[in-house]
């Protein structure tokens, strides 16, 4: 394949869609939904989802390092591992997010899938998602994150990975590499097929295992497809068509924005269908698809003002918390625990907490005014 960037950009941006298409479609048809996951435990002690989405990580984690020790992708060229641990920045980032996509219907991936199933309340979240995002990225919130909560910070020699810091203590990097990602893959996959409830549900072993394996199928489009030794131009490594100029797998909250932005600045020829802005498109898509194929699509909109003023809350925190945090739960949730990184699993668990804790909140309301 060609190492001229501009010829390998369209190649990166279709195998993203593609794997976003399939990604939407296998969301849609299984129900694949982070806070739905938190909601089925929180709520009603049922795991299922959530052992669906622990599954997609284990996968993930499994076949990332797999192309890693294969010599195909270097994790450590992500955004997820760098030695700048932010973690202020995940803490507060991923709650915000978690209350975000609790009050917002679902989070950045679910609002793509709902929008390719007919419903309008998606497509506001969406606007107002990849606004405040684009706000936090370079705007008036980005002032805030950037000179408050990325001032808490730590330089961690050598990278936030749990190899890395595992190494410290003896033994070379590559092997603890190999048994953390074992460990923890294995024993995520493990712990979903511990329960009957979720064996006996194909559904879940389906749209756990394609999850992951689409994150996976992300890392190698941008970071070995992608990927170009030495750009003509810059005379330095490059990966080609995405935003960060890093290798990227999948996350739903600074695609947003950049989709938008997209959208909005067209004919200017400098910007291109990137890494981001195509699996937005492929997830919609998919999902339209599967929609459509299963004669589920279905028109919905807001039922009053109450319930148009909670999700326009959320899609705002989901922006300003994804790109705070530097991911959403499929974002750092997956994409980044896939790394091994100390902060994408701080961020989950951040995220987890306060979808949870919205989740209470709204419980007790409902009981007051009951």
């Amino acid at each position: 394949m060609s190492d001229n960037p501009a010829q390998l950009a369209p190649y990166v941006a279709l195998g993203a869609f593609a794997l976003a298409f399939v990604f939407g479609a296998v969301a849609n048809k299984t129900e694949f939904c982070t806070m739905g996951a938190v909601s089925d435990w929180v709520n009603m002690g049922h795991t299922g989802r959530m052992r669906m989405w622990l599954l997609a990580i284990g996968v993930a984690i499994l076949g990332a390092n797999a192309l890693h020790f294969a010599g195909a992708i270097d994790l450590s060229k992500s955004i997820y591992p760098g030695p700048n641990f932010t973690w202020l920045s995940y803490i507060v980032g991923g709650f915000l997010f978690g209350v975000g996509m609790t009050l917002g219907s679902g989070c950045g991936s679910k609002t793509l899938v709902r929008i390719g199933g007919g419903n309008l309340k998606s497509v506001v979240v969406f606007i107002v998602t990849g606004i405040v995002a684009y706000m936090t990225l370079r705007g008036i919130f980005g002032a805030f994150r950037v000179n408050v909560l990325e001032q808490a910070s730590v330089t961690l020699q050598g990278g936030q990975d749990l190899p890395n810091l595992f190494s410290r203590l003896g033994g070379d990097k590559r092997t603890w590499m190999l048994a953390l990602s074992a460990l923890l893959g294995g024993g995520l996959i493990a712990y979903a097929y511990a329960s009957k409830d979720f064996r006996a549900n194909f559904d879940y072993t389906l749209g756990g295992v394609v999850t992951g394996l689409v994150v996976v199928g992300g890392w190698y489009v941008s970071g070995h497809i992608g990927y170009v030794a030495e750009d003509p131009q810059t005379l330095q490594e490059a990966f080609v068509a995405t935003n960060t100029g890093r290798m990227e797998a999948f996350s739903f909250v600074a695609p947003l924005a950049f989709a938008l932005e997209y959208l909005m600045l067209w004919t200017d020829k400098s910007k291109i269908i990137t890494y981001g802005i195509a699996s937005a498109a492929g997830v919609i898509l998919g999902s339209l698809a599967y929609a459509l194929a299963s004669r589920k699509f279905r028109w919905e909109g807001f039922r009053d003002a109450e319930d148009t003023a909670t999700h326009l809350v959320g899609g705002a925190l989901m922006g300003f918390g994804g790109i705070t945090a530097l991911g959403c739960t499929i974002g750092q949730g997956i994409s980044g625990f896939s790394t091994l990184a100390l902060g994408s699993i701080i961020t989950f668990c951040a995220i987890v907490a306060g979808s949870a804790a919205t989740m209470k909140w709204q419980y007790a309301r409902m009981m007051r005014e009951g």
